[in-house]
């Protein structure tokens, strides 16, 4: 049995990783692009809404990484990717011979403590993303270890590699999908991100998850906090959702955005462009306005951008 999270266990585990590797996956600060976790119950349209974000990015001049770390790996066919090219997809956690390489251990091979804790994974991106349009890659996690405190295991922390290596320019983004709450992350991950979009809907048990998922994100100290309740039919459902909050008591600042439900989003099931593309114009602009307070803050003219991993495909024609 998993033990069940908190945030001091989490700096328990961290302070244990730092005393073994020192400094441990330090977030690069100089990064002006934005790094995104969406998160809320099972059900509720995270991936619609990573999709969707994902897309509204590219089309505003963005770079954009794309991460599937939902179990159910719904997000290419959601991006509008074919059958064919979601079949020839490979998770990165089934990429033994990779994670062996890098972490030294394959998953499950009952590896105990020694393996390598910040591995180089300069290449991950342009060896197993996959073009989704020419502004849009796509990086598949495939299901992870979840142990709830953030397991020294070879596939976690791979992720957590992955996540805190990439620096981006202020025209770049990582929009990742994820399965319900943040407990699989750890601290070492979740202070990869600048936001954690937490998606509701109106009813009962999915706000109790998103205010839980929105007090580990701040223990985690994700700075930007969003709740987004989708698929609000009435202004009932917006008062329901705000009530539960209230009464929730969080105790902390974060935007909440009403992503109103419109037919053409589920009537064009899989693929979310249909619907950007004109079909569901209240539910585009409802997004755009969260797009606004997601994306970077603009770089004063004159200031040096900083040197950064490039999300596209280790190509110099950009």
């Amino acid at each position: 049995m998993p033990e069940s999270f908190s945030a001091r266990k989490e700096e328990e585990r961290e302070a244990i990783v730092n005393r073994t590797v020192g400094k441990f996956l330090a977030v690069r600060g100089e990064a002006e692009g934005t790094k995104i976790v969406v998160t809320g119950k099972g059900g509720v349209g995270k991936t619609v809404i990573s999709a969707a974000l994902s897309t509204i990015f590219a089309e505003n001049g963005f770079r954009v990484l794309a991460v599937d770390g939902d179990p159910q790996m719904n997000m290419a066919p959601t991006l509008g990717l074919s059958a064919s090219q979601i079949a020839s997809i490979t998770p990165l956690n089934e990429q033994l011979d990779y994670i062996e390489e890098r972490v030294g251990a394959r998953p499950n091979s009952g590896w105990g403590m020694f393996l390598t804790l910040n591995p180089n994974v300069k290449d991950v991106v342009s060896r197993f993303g996959v073009e989704v349009t020419d502004r849009i890659r796509l990086l598949v996690m495939g299901t992870l270890s979840k142990a709830a405190v953030g397991c020294l295991c070879p596939e976690n922390t791979l992720l957590e590699a992955t996540v805190n290596h990439i620096a981006l320019t202020r025209d770049e983004a990582v929009v990742m999908d994820t399965e319900a709450g943040v407990e699989h992350f750890g601290r070492a991950i979740a202070r990869g991100f600048n936001h954690a979009v937490v998606v509701t809907d109106p009813s009962h048990n999915a706000c109790s998850v998103a205010a839980h998922a929105l007090r580990l994100a701040h223990d985690l100290r994700i700075p930007g906090l969003h709740l987004v309740c989708n698929r609000c039919r009435s202004e009932d459902d917006r008062h329901r959702v705000a009530r539960f909050m209230a009464d929730a008591n969080l105790g902390f600042e974060f935007s909440s955005h009403l992503v109103p439900y419109e037919p053409a989003v589920y009537e064009c099931d899989p693929a979310i462009l249909p619907a950007l593309d004109g079909g569901a114009p209240e539910f585009v602009r409802s997004l755009e306005r969260l797009f606004e307070q997601l994306r970077p803050v603009p770089v004063e003219t004159g200031q040096t951008e900083t040197a950064a991993l490039s999300l596209a495909a280790s190509s110099a024609s950009e």
